[in-house]
């Protein structure tokens, strides 16, 4: 008796929770009322077979309790039962299917006028882009992924060069007009989710999902990842803010396009060709065979290749310049080197992807040719040691978890760092200066500032990354002096 008792209280405290709590759904910013329409429906129809089970199990505990003389009837089947379990369980799955799917095809066909927003997610921030005057986005691939070239556009595309980038985490859309969001990631698994927007898709590496809204509310909306992505998952948060078309047509003038930002580092870096180098070598599968390290393998390692002299397996040699290099990739039995089978295939390569593998094997040789240049030599004009940190520090994601404004994040903070002491989790004092910096850079887990989490994965950038992401870092210095210099009174 007391159980049935039990199971009736739980019945109407459920059913007074749902009616009395303070806790709802905000409302709706955007045309997709239909799916809290479908997630009413569902809570319902769960809603009555949860009353339904739940009181007639406490019917079956009073009226079947154990009596004394009384036994079970023994019945091995109902076939009426049966029956009338099965439509109804039916009716009740169909219900709670038929909407979603009736909504969900709605979700992602898209009206033919919907402006085209790309997200693209990284751990653990966002980043944006819209299409430019011809109002088309232009082509985008893993392989042009580089710190001047963070969301990897094709920089031939022609139709890519007037595309805007935003690459923070809060954007912005006009109000009352349908958007189409592309969405891609770069990394791992994320979800774009804007609760008020009731809109919610995943992200799949090497993918592109898509939905499409309109927002009819102006407002600032949070934006979440809804899908774990590593121990930073809880701080890839962003905004978007709706706002009426004039005010958002000014903020997105005021963006850069894909060619301005081309025009910063307009002659590529030592560094991004090393980077697009490293990227290709993953993509192509290059390692299997070519080992960085000297180690043996299939093919020659390329440590200290460049500028080696090779015996050839017709007997003749060969010294391993630029122009070798390149024809062993787009023809590689043509010169065969002495002691390896014939066994690398012909690739179909661009001038681009040429020299970014041989700058590759080039960094890894004994010593720098004299006619190449530096890293600092080849930076683009008003490229300085800072600027190139800023865009690293972007496109490795550091960003993510080091604000550059004071504000608290899943690291320390960059903003006044340098050169300030930190209280490390064993209790000890160390200042920050360039030694510290690429310590924790090269391991960031040996000495832990206190109050933060070893989550942080090791890097390993070049000597001339780490002198960029030191020079962005020294240059948030002395933000806060700067600020109090420009306030009167101060």
């Amino acid at each position: 008796m007391a159980i049935a008792i039990v199971l009736i209280l739980i019945v109407i405290a459920s059913v007074l929770f749902h009616i009395l709590a303070p806790w709802q759904a905000t409302p709706a910013a955007s045309n997709w009322g239909s799916i809290d329409t479908t997630l009413f429906i569902t809570l319902i129809i769960s809603g009555i077979f949860f009353i339904a089970i739940t009181v007639f199990m406490a019917v079956a505990v009073m009226r079947y309790r154990h009596k004394e003389g009384s036994r079970a009837a023994y019945q091995p089947e109902n076939k009426k039962l049966e029956v009338w379990l099965i439509i109804v369980t039916s009716v009740g799955i169909a219900g709670m299917l038929a909407p979603g799917l009736v909504v969900y095809n709605d979700f992602i066909r898209v009206p033919k006028n919907a402006y085209e927003l790309e997200v693209v997610a990284q751990q653990w921030q966002w980043a944006f882009r819209f299409p430019g005057q011809d109002g088309k986005l232009g082509r985008s691939d893993i392989k042009f992924i580089a710190p001047a070239n963070p969301l990897g556009l094709d920089p031939k595309d022609p139709v890519g060069q007037d595309d805007v980038l935003v690459l923070n985490n809060e954007v912005r859309l006009p109000l009352n007009r349908p958007v189409k969001v592309l969405l891609r990631s770069k990394d791992v698994l994320h979800d774009f989710y804007v609760p008020q927007i009731r809109s919610k898709m995943d992200m799949v590496p090497g993918m592109v999902s898509y939905f499409w809204f309109t927002p009819t509310k102006t407002g600032k909306y949070e934006t979440l990842c809804a899908e774990y992505c590593g121990v930073g998952h809880y701080n890839m948060r962003g905004h978007m803010i709706v706002e009426e078309q004039g005010a958002f047509d000014q903020w997105l003038n005021s963006q850069p396009t894909f060619a301005q930002t081309l025009t910063t580092a307009a002659k590529p870096s030592r560094d991004s060709m090393l980077e697009k180098g490293r990227l290709l070598v993953e993509k192509y599968g290059c390692g299997a065979c070519h080992s960085q390290d000297g180690n043996n393998s299939l093919g020659p390692g390329w440590k200290g290749l460049y500028g080696r002299t090779e015996q050839l397996a017709d007997g003749t040699s060969v010294l391993v310049d630029e122009a070798y290099l390149k024809e062993s990739i787009l023809d590689p039995k043509a010169r065969l080197v002495q002691g390896y089978p014939p066994i690398m295939v012909a690739y179909t390569l661009n001038d681009d992807e040429l020299g970014a593998l041989v700058a590759l094997i080039k960094s890894l040789g004994a010593a720098r040719q004299d006619n190449e240049p530096s890293a600092s030599d080849a930076s683009g004009p008003g490229d300085d040691l800072a600027t190139q940190g800023q865009r690293l520090a972007g496109s490795l994601g550091c960003l993510a978890c080091h604000s550059v404004d004071g504000s608290k994040g899943v690291g320390p903070s960059w903003q006044g760092v340098y050169g300030k002491t930190e209280t490390l989790a064993d209790g000890t004092s160390i200042k920050v200066d360039e030694g510290y910096i690429k310590d924790s850079i090269l391991n960031p887990s040996a000495k832990i500032v206190k109050g933060y989490a070893p989550v942080m994965p090791a890097f390993a950038p070049s000597d001339q990354e780490l002198n960029a992401l030191i020079a962005f870092i020294k240059s948030k210095a002395n933000t806060d002096a700067d600020a109090s210099k420009a306030e009167p009174g101060k």
